[in-house]
């Protein structure tokens, strides 16, 4: 049992230096290249730190188990909107760009809304699965439209760049390479602490299993809002999520499709309640502040607290 514990704290170190080298290097690119570092939080940043989701659910699908991947995305998507915006709201107040608003935000939910609809309906098929990933596609793309035109971004903090590129580069590789080698540190060695402690595998995968692949996405926002860099830090909660929708949902549903039977329909409407909780939250002066983020939290806790219990 010891060892397992420190192994656990070995890998929070892990996550920190993971994250303060992606942190650090998605910064300086995007100040280097003249692209708002709310850009490179939505894509660059965000899509790394959902690696481990990615990873978790094809190998779930490739194995048959659809049903595991995406329990994984929704409990990721919840632990991201209450746990990682919570803890760095209270950190930080999160200053919300009105982009946010206008189309990131919406995104996430209209994403959202039709998982739920389709789920609905019958099963997350293979053209569901196409048509989630080519809207993954679409938005990236979109994302880099817009950034090679040089939009404008009220309010951008002033970030100094390092002395090369080269340095960014290896600084966003070594970063995203720590953030997966920690992870998936913590979500071993945790499972074998629930294990210990008799907790059973539906609440493992509902919480420490989604909770540690979403770890790279803690660690990066939490040391964003640290630097007070809240562009990164909520940019990359929500391109996270809908990255986890669009493109781990989608590739999972194409590789094998879904039944309605194989979903927790508790935590799909948790976790629409959370996204649809969220554009209020962020329309209140334009940030997520910390009695905010306190209540995000508290309903993470909650939430967490009914799995174990129930």
């Amino acid at each position: 049992m010891l060892i397992p514990v420190l192994l656990v704290a070995a890998s929070l170190v892990v996550l920190y230096f993971g994250a303060d080298f992606l942190v650090k290097g998605s910064a300086s690119l995007a100040v280097r290249f003249g692209i708002s570092p709310l850009v490179v939080g939505l894509t660059v940043v965000a899509f790394g730190t959902s690696a481990p989701e990615l990873l978790v659910s094809v190998q779930s699908a490739l194995e048959g188990n659809p049903g595991i991947a995406v329990g994984n995305v929704m409990g990721s998507n919840i632990f991201n909107v209450c746990a990682i915006l919570g803890i760095s709201a209270m950190i930080y107040p999160l200053r919300v760009n009105s982009r946010l608003i206008r189309l990131d935000a919406p995104v996430m939910l209209v994403a959202t809304l039709l998982f739920v609809g389709i789920f609905r309906n019958g099963s997350f098929g293979r053209w569901a699965g196409i048509l989630f990933f080519a809207g993954i596609c679409a938005y990236t793309i979109y994302c880099v439209y817009k950034a090679k035109r040089g939009e404008a971004v009220e309010g951008d903090e002033e970030i100094k760049p390092t002395k090369s590129w080269m340095l960014d580069v290896v600084l966003v590789i070594a970063g995203l390479a720590l953030l997966v080698w920690g992870s998936g540190l913590l979500v071993d060695n945790a499972v074998i602490i629930a294990k210990a402690l008799g907790w059973s595998e539906a609440v493992i995968g509902l919480t420490i299993v989604a909770a540690g692949t979403s770890m790279p996405e803690l660690a990066t926002s939490v040391v964003a809002a640290l630097k007070k860099r809240t562009d990164i830090a909520i940019g990359n909660v929500i391109g996270s999520n809908i990255f986890n929708l669009l493109a781990v949902l989608g590739l999972t549903a194409t590789i094998a499709p879904v039944e309605t039977n194989q979903i927790n329909w508790t935590d799909m409407l948790v976790m629409l309640g959370t996204s649809l909780l969220l554009l209020p939250f962020m329309r209140t002066g334009f940030k997520i502040g910390r009695g905010e983020g306190v209540v995000l939290f508290v309903i993470y806790v909650a939430y967490t607290l009914y799995l174990i219990v129930w």
